[in-house]
C-alpha cells in the first residue's frame, strides 16, 4: 500500500492556461557517463528516456500485476509453452507508422539475438519464435514452459521499436509512447514534447527535460533552487528529506519498493571464492541499526540478503540477526583466523552508497574485517568500478522475482555482477518457470532465494522506501516507478 505525506497541507491548483512552463524537469543521474543510447536493449540504454520514449505489450500495475498495454489481451494453450497475445489497434509511432505484428516480432527478435548480448535476454531466454498473424496477433513458442510469461514481458527493456530499428538511424528514439524526442544530450539537457496522437490520451504535460545531474546532493540542492521539479525516480534519502519537510514548495510520496542497495563481493576473487568467507562477510551486518541510521523510522524494508521483494507473490520470508562470533567461525575454517582485509569501492553517484559503506566498516571490524573504504567519482562509478573492482557498491530497481534472480545471479546473465555460478540454482529456476502449479511454482522460486542466503556474494540489507519529493504544483501518481503512466503527470 503506498501512503502521502502533505509537507504543505492542500495544495491549491489555478486553472490557468497551458503553457511552456508545464514542462517537467527531471534529473539523470548520468549512470553510463554520456554513453548512454536510446536503444531499450542496450547495455547503456538510458533509462529515464527510454521509460517516455517506448511501451511495452504489458505493463507493470499498481500492485505489481501484469496489465494490458500494448496487447490488449492474452492466452496461452495448457501446458503453458504457446502465449497468444493480441495487440491494441490503431497505435502510433512517433513518426506516424501504425503499430503491427511485424513491429513486435522485430523487437523481441533483437532481444533474443545472441550476437546483441543484450541485458534482458537472460529473463527472457525461453523464447525460442516470435511469429505474427494477419489478424493482429503475436505468438510466442517457448523452448520450455513458462507460466508467468506476462510477468516477464514488463521488463522494461521489453520496449516495442518499429521494424527496420537498427537498420534506419533516423528511427533511434522512435516508439510509441507519451513523449517523442527533441534533443538528445545524455551529459547536458535531453528534451522532448508531448506525443498527441499518443494511445492512452493527450499527455497532461506539454514536454519534459532530462537534465543530467550526476551527484545526489548535487540533485537536491537543484531542487531546493528549483532548477528542476522533482528529485527522480531514486528519491532522496532520510537525512534530505529532512530539508523539504514544513516546505510548503514541496510535497513528497513514501512508495515501498523493490529498489535496494548492496555491496558485492565477486566469487571470483580468490580471496572470496570460499562461500563461507562471503557468508561472514554478510553475517556481520546489524541490519535494523544500519537502517535506523540511514533512514530513521520506516524508511526502509529489512531484508536478508533476498533481491525478491516483499510485494512479490514468489517472496521467501528470513531473519538474519547480525551474528559476530558466527562470522569469525566461518573465516576461520576457511582459513582466516585473524580476519581479512577489503577495498570496498563506493561513491556519491548514488547518496547511501557512502554512508552504508562507512556503517558496514564500523559492523565489520567486530569480526576483524578492515574495510578500506575507497571512493570513485559519480561520473566515473559505473563504468570503472561496478563489476571491475572485487568489492563495490550496487544499485538494483524492483524486479518480478523470476527476472532479479535470473538477471542478477543467473550463470549465464551478462549482468552477474557477483559471479554467482551455481548449477543447482539455474536448476531451480527453470524448474519454477516450467511449473503450472502456483503452490509448487513458489516453492521452487523460495528454495532458490534460501540457496542465495547461504551461498551469494552479495549483500542485500534493506529494499527502500522512495522518498519522491517534488514541486507543489507537480502530481505523479504514486505508484512504484515502473508502473508510472507518464501521460498522467501533471505541472499545473
Amino acid at each position: 500500500m503506498n501512503w502521502k505525506h502533505s509537507l504543505a497541507g492542500l495544495l491549491l491548483v489555478s486553472g490557468t492556461t497551458l503553457t511552456q512552463a508545464e514542462t517537467l524537469k527531471t534529473p539523470y543521474w548520468l549512470e553510463y557517463n554520456g554513453k548512454e543510447s536510446l536503444d531499450p536493449i542496450s547495455s547503456t540504454r538510458y533509462y529515464d528516456a527510454i521509460q517516455i520514449l517506448y511501451n511495452r505489450l504489458v505493463r507493470q500495475g499498481e500492485q505489481g500485476e501484469p496489465v494490458a498495454a500494448l496487447a490488449s489481451s492474452w492466452s496461452a494453450n495448457a501446458s503453458a509453452d504457446v502465449w497468444t497475445f493480441t495487440l491494441r489497434p490503431d497505435v502510433k509511432f512517433h513518426n506516424g507508422k501504425t503499430m503491427t505484428p511485424e513491429d513486435v516480432v522485430y523487437s523481441f527478435n533483437r532481444i533474443l539475438d545472441p550476437l546483441r548480448d543484450a541485458p534482458a535476454r537472460a529473463a527472457l531466454s525461453m523464447i525460442k519464435q516470435v511469429t505474427g498473424t494477419e489478424d493482429g496477433k503475436v505468438i510466442f513458442t517457448l523452448s520450455q514452459a513458462h507460466a508467468d510469461l506476462p510477468i516477464l514481458l514488463m521488463d522494461y527493456r521489453a520496449k516495442i521499436v518499429p521494424a527496420g530499428f537498427d537498420e534506419d538511424p533516423a528511427l533511434m528514439g522512435v516508439g510509441t509512447g507519451p513523449f517523442q524526442l527533441t534533443r538528445f544530450e545524455p551529459k547536458g539537457t535531453t528534451t522532448f514534447d508531448a506525443f498527441n496522437n499518443y494511445w492512452e490520451g493527450q499527455p497532461k504535460l506539454d514536454g519534459m527535460e532530462l537534465i543530467a545531474i550526476a551527484d545526489e546532493n548535487a540533485r537536491t540542492q537543484a531542487l531546493l533552487a528549483g532548477q528542476i521539479d522533482w528529485a527522480g525516480w531514486n528519491g532522496v534519502n532520510g537525512q534530505q528529506l529532512r530539508m523539504f519537510e514544513g516546505n510548503a514548495r514541496f510535497h513528497y510520496d513514501a512508495i515501498p519498493t523493490g529498489d535496494w542497495r548492496g555491496i558485492v563481493f565477486r566469487n571470483d576473487d580468490p580471496a572470496l571464492k570460499d562461500a563461507r568467507v562471503r557468508k561472514a562477510l554478510r553475517m556481520v551486518v546489524d541490519r535494523q541499526e544500519m537502517v535506523q541510521l540511514l533512514f530513521g523510522q520506516g524508511g526502509a524494508t529489512i531484508s536478508c540478503d533476498n533481491p525478491v521483494w516483499a510485494g512479490d507473490q514468489y517472496r521467501l520470508e528470513q531473519h538474519c540477526e547480525q551474528d559476530i562470533e558466527g562470522a569469525k567461525s566461518l573465516l576461520r575454517e576457511a582459513g582466516y583466523p585473524d580476519g581479512l582485509t577489503l577495498d570496498l569501492y563506493t561513491s556519491p553517484a548514488d547518496g547511501y552508497f557512502r554512508p552504508m559503506s562507512e556503517i558496514y566498516q564500523r559492523q565489520a571490524a567486530r569480526a576483524g574485517i578492515k574495510v578500506n573504504i575507497r571512493t570513485v567519482p559519480a561520473s566515473d562509478y559505473w563504468s570503472t568500478a561496478w563489476m571491475k573492482k572485487s568489492v563495490f557498491n550496487t544499485a538494483w530497481g524492483q524486479r518480478p522475482a523470476d527476472q532479479v534472480l535470473s538477471e542478477v545471479f543467473g550463470s549465464t546473465a551478462p549482468w552477474n555482477e557477483s559471479a554467482f555460478k551455481n548449477a543447482e540454482f539455474d536448476q531451480l529456476l527453470s524448474q519454477a518457470r516450467q511449473e503450472t502449479d502456483h503452490n509448487k511454482r513458489a516453492q521452487l522460486y523460495q528454495s532458490a532465494q534460501r540457496l542465495l542466503s547461504e551461498q551469494s556474494g552479495t549483500l542485500i540489507p534493506f529494499h527502500l522506501n522512495n522518498n519522491r519529493v517534488m514541486r507543489a504544483n507537480v502530481s505523479i501518481p504514486a505508484v512504484e516507478h515502473f508502473a508510472i503512466r507518464w501521460h498522467l503527470v501533471d505541472k499545473s
